[in-house]
């Protein structure tokens, strides 16, 4: 069976082709960017039957993927937080299909789902094929090891729900195997890539360490807990303004995370991290976050794609191989007038998913196409309970502002109280947001199996 990693351009020869007589726009990816796509389209043109809208998705529940490391680490639990991709589609007027791409034809404009299979192989659901007029592909990103040996067969990645639930149960395991052992109890966690992701995952295993001490018989204390956070480059964040840097290096170091600087990982094996001046950095838990690329099969059909398989658009958002294709969010590469590439961040998926949207809605009324602009807002990062940093950028102000603390903590939840409301609508998204705030008051702090 074909993976999302073996995407071919061949059509199979049992293609179901769209019968409707109105457009069909495929979404391929339900992240950030193509959820609130979805929610658009079909708000717009499903609802009104100008148009099918499907979207497709290999889970089954869509999570913010900014929150992923507090599912790593139990703060957030998929089956409260998450959103259900087939109830959704029911009240916003797209079409779900759960699947795995493994076929994509041009030419023919066809796409082939891979068959569901249950946890004992059988299969569910076979294989499925859909025609489509317009396809947007919104599949975001994975992570990318550079070709380091044993990162695959050793590190955990935080690339999905999947992938983040596992190490929840490696990081419970090892709690309970320390807590039994006679021997030495410090937890040693090891993380490479200094980026969101890792600044954010170092500081919420600080937290979540404290927290299982409380439901433990026997209590595991922070100093129990050793954190390496480890960057190849001069500093954490490279991709932030260095103040924000600095102020979360200090934060970090407040918490005990052992922050390294220019300390290139060369491999990875079963007692941890060796480095290029062949130092070993012992670990019970290893985390790759080091950078990230879009799938490789991108090219693989055809697809002008930059070095890292990001699909190459117009200012429109079209890749410039095809016209009947769209890009948005992480697997998209688009330069703005200034030259510079949009980076992947969930705002660059928000703003690009607003305008295909728009984009779409005037290909039917025949209306120009307008180019996409980006707009930075600024960037935060979470130090889990302890403290927020990052910078606002906006029209008050030339440049940016830096903020931290409980103010930079209440910006930087706002951010998902506004992607909770593109998805759910200003009626109801009030009330999904209480039903959460609720529901944390009355759950464990963290999820514990």
């Amino acid at each position: 069976m074909q993976t999302t990693n073996e995407v071919s351009d061949q059509t199979p020869s049992n293609v179901i082709p769209h019968t409707n007589e109105i457009p069909h726009i495929v979404i391929v990816g339900g992240g950030a960017g193509g959820l609130e796509l979805a929610t658009k389209l079909g708000g717009k043109l499903g609802k009104k039957k100008k148009a099918t809208i499907t979207l497709i998705d290999k889970h089954r529940v869509h999570i913010w993927k900014p929150l992923l490391h507090e599912v790593a680490t139990g703060s957030l639990d998929t089956e409260i937080d998450g959103v259900v991709y087939r109830a959704h589609a029911k009240r916003h007027h797209y079409q779900f299909q759960l699947g795995c791409l493994t076929h994509l034809n041009r030419d023919s404009k066809t796409l082939t789902l891979a068959p569901i299979l249950d946890e004992e192989e059988n299969v569910v659901v076979q294989e499925r094929q859909l025609s489509y007029d317009t396809l947007v592909l919104a599949i975001g990103s994975v992570s990318n090891d550079f070709g380091t040996p044993g990162i695959q067969e050793h590190c955990s990645l935080l690339d999905s729900k999947i992938q983040a639930q596992r190490f929840q149960q490696k990081l419970l395991n090892t709690f309970l195997k320390k807590a039994s052992s006679t021997e030495d109890s410090q937890i040693k966690l090891a993380i490479v890539g200094a980026g969101a992701t890792g600044v954010e995952l170092s500081a919420e295993l600080n937290h979540v360490v404290d927290v299982v001490s409380v439901y433990d018989d026997k209590p595991t204390p922070s100093a129990g807990l050793t954190i390496d956070l480890i960057e190849a480059g001069p500093r954490i964040l490279p991709a932030l303004p260095e103040r924000i840097s600095e102020s979360a290096t200090a934060e970090l170091e407040k918490l005990g995370v052992r922050v390294r600087t220019d300390t290139r990982i060369t491999e990875a094996n079963s007692d941890g991290f060796i480095t290029a001046d062949n130092e070993l950095i012992e670990a019970d838990l290893m985390v790759w976050a080091a950078g990230v690329k879009a799938e490789s099969w991108l090219a693989q059909v055809g697809l002008s794609v930059n070095r890292i398989n990001q699909v190459e658009c117009h200012r429109t958002l079209k890749s410039v191989s095809d016209e009947s294709i769209y890009a948005i969010g992480d697997c998209c590469h688009v330069e703005m007038e200034n030259g510079e590439k949009v980076p992947p961040r969930a705002q660059s998926a928000h703003q690009m998913a607003s305008t295909v949207a728009k984009n779409i809605v005037n290909e039917f009324v025949g209306k120009e196409l307008v180019e996409f602009s980006y707009t930075d807002y600024g960037s935060l990062v979470n130090l889990a309970r302890f403290s927020t940093v990052g910078s606002l950028m906006g029209n008050l102000m030339k440049g940016s502002m830096f903020i931290e603390g409980k103010i930079a903590r209440i910006m930087y939840l706002s951010l998902y109280r506004m992607h909770q409301l593109a998805i759910h609508g200003y009626v109801k998204g009030p009330f999904v947001i209480l039903l959460s705030r609720i529901s944390k008051i009355i759950r464990p702090k963290i999820k514990l199996h």
